[in-house]
């Protein structure tokens, strides 16, 4: 009967054991040989010294060994880490050739039989070598030369599978984590890449505000298309320049003028800003606007859309924008749920606008942003087939284009009731009051106004004398953001002032053809000029 693979393993190592002469005392570090020194002295007891010269030469090597010992602590401490580190700093696991270590103490062989569980990270790193060490001295040379690499690192074959398996887990962790960054880097590429070629194509080239794009042009234009569409803001936006082209000129215009030429486009407190922040940067940034993001947004009227659009489209870095329209089509494209003037909205949709900027381009990227949601994705009409963007667009995926992004919880609009007082001096001059610096129509000239009939006569009488009855004209509705205001005009001709009128800087006679001159909210000055 054939002898087992097992008996022929133990056989081979029996004959190489004792052909083995015995290593260096100073071989392995001082946990082997504090090992060694274990095994030497169970030897010792198991077998006893033959003379007295016998027992001082064994005892002469433990002291020498002992002495390695301490000299080999640092270097122990050094090296009894994970298996991983024993791998990359390759130690002396075995004796020459790749065989056992062997403690000869008292003419007696120890010879360290690892066992299959390990007491500690310590005692395992020399357990381990010995093992490989063994199994390749076996006599067999295929497992030899397997093991070699093994044997020579200091740790067994177990070790490196286990390594490779924890090694697999964190590539595969950082593979899945690299390719979602990828993924999202093409996405957000993709998308500007999409934008960018169609607004090559069918972007809008010929804004008055792009030639020369800088940042007074860019400030101004962005300012009045807040609440303004772009066909009706051109022509504004024009004489606006023609009057202020530049920041010193806005700062030094009277407020009356700046408003007269903002007169018609409604929100009022835009203009008002606008020369509180060109005083500003006369004041205290050397009579221009600011190319610091935070420095802009401390100026008056400029909120972080403004800033971003200043930044972007005159300078060309990289910051976002989100205004009207872009909120529209990043809520579109995204399927972004909830009223987009909420914090939470907002909030989400900042990070997408941040997400989606591109690394070049970025004035073209974000007029084409702003181009793709004033034509192509319109409020109620949007024109899906012509989007660049439609690919990926959820809420074209999910039918819910014409419902997104979501209204504004509704509310009940309140009204108002007011009576303005129209006063014509017979020479073709109208009596105009200021309105209060805060409120509706705030620091504009207007009508003077009362909240019934009775209190408006009231009022006339004790400023102007008038010899004709009062006439009432037909009541108009206009339409705030907030609320809806019922005008109710009176009319009385061939009035003339007092003393009241004379000496209030806020009431003035004011010709109906120069009503130019002045800020009017629209309604009033509509309403003026059909008198003639």
């Amino acid at each position: 009967m054939g002898r087992g693979a097992g008996f022929l393993v133990r056989q081979s190592r029996r004959r190489a054991l004792r052909d083995q002469p015995a290593p260096s005392a100073s071989c392995g570090t001082g946990a082997s040989v504090r090992r060694r020194l274990a095994g030497a002295v169970f030897a010792g007891r198991r077998q006893a010294p033959t003379s007295a010269g016998a027992d001082r030469a064994g005892q002469g090597r433990v002291d020498d060994r002992r002495q390695h010992e301490r000299a080999d602590q640092p270097l122990a401490r050094r090296l009894a880490g994970p298996a991983c580190r024993a791998a990359r700093q390759p130690r002396a696991a075995a004796g020459a050739g790749g065989l056992p270590r062997v403690n000869r103490v008292a003419g007696t062989d120890h010879v360290r039989h690892p066992t299959r569980r390990y007491a500690s990270a310590r005692s395992g790193q020399a357990r381990r070598s010995a093992r490989v060490a063994a199994r390749s001295s076996a006599g067999h040379p295929a497992a030899a030369a397997s093991h070699a690499g093994y044997a020579n690192a200091g740790v067994s074959r177990r070790a490196p599978a286990r390594r490779a398996r924890r090694i697999g887990r964190r590539r595969a962790i950082g593979n899945a984590t690299r390719r979602i960054a990828k993924t999202h880097a093409q996405t957000v590429s993709a998308i500007a890449a999409r934008a960018l070629a169609w607004f090559d194509r069918h972007g809008r080239h010929d804004l008055p505000w792009q030639h020369p794009r800088d940042a007074y042009r860019v400030w101004i234009s962005e300012t009045m298309l807040q609440q303004t569409q772009v066909v009706t803001a051109i022509p504004y936006f024009q004489r606006f320049l023609a009057a202020l082209p530049d920041v010193p000129t806005l700062a030094a215009a009277p407020l009356d003028r700046v408003l007269a030429l903002w007169s018609g486009l409604g929100y009022y407190a835009r203009a008002r800003n606008l020369h509180a922040t060109a005083q500003a940067c006369m004041r205290d940034h050397d009579g221009a606007l600011p190319s610091d993001f935070t420095a802009l947004l401390a100026l008056p009227g400029i909120g972080r859309s403004t800033a971003g659009a200043i930044l972007a489209l005159a300078h060309g870095m990289a910051y976002p924008i989100l205004d009207g329209n872009v909120r529209r089509l990043l809520c579109r494209h995204r399927g972004v749920r909830g009223w987009p003037g909420s914090a939470a909205t907002q909030k989400v949709l900042w990070k997408i606008a941040v997400d989606e900027l591109p690394t070049a381009r970025i004035a073209d990227y974000t007029q084409a942003l702003m181009d793709l949601g004033a034509g192509v994705c319109t409020p109620r009409t949007p024109n899906c087939t012509a989007c660049p963007l439609r690919a990926d667009c959820v809420a074209l995926r999910e039918h819910i284009v014409t419902q997104l992004p979501e209204r504004r919880p509704a509310k009940p609009v309140p009204t108002r009731d007011t009576v303005v007082v129209i006063a014509c001096d017979g020479s073709g001059r109208v009596l105009l009051q200021r309105r209060p610096p805060t409120g509706v129509w705030a620091g504009l000239w207007s009508l003077p106004e009362a909240p019934d009939p009775a209190t408006a006569q009231a009022w006339v009488a004790r400023h102007l004398r008038v010899d004709v009855t009062v006439m009432e004209l037909p009541a108009f509705v206009h339409k705030f953001s907030h609320f809806r205001l019922h005008v109710h005009p009176l009319l009385w001709r061939d009035a003339r002032a007092r003393d009241a009128v004379r000496d209030n800087d806020d009431l003035r006679w004011q010709a109906i053809d120069a009503l130019a001159e002045l800020g009017l909210p629209a309604p009033i000055r509509s309403l003026l000029q059909g008198l003639t």
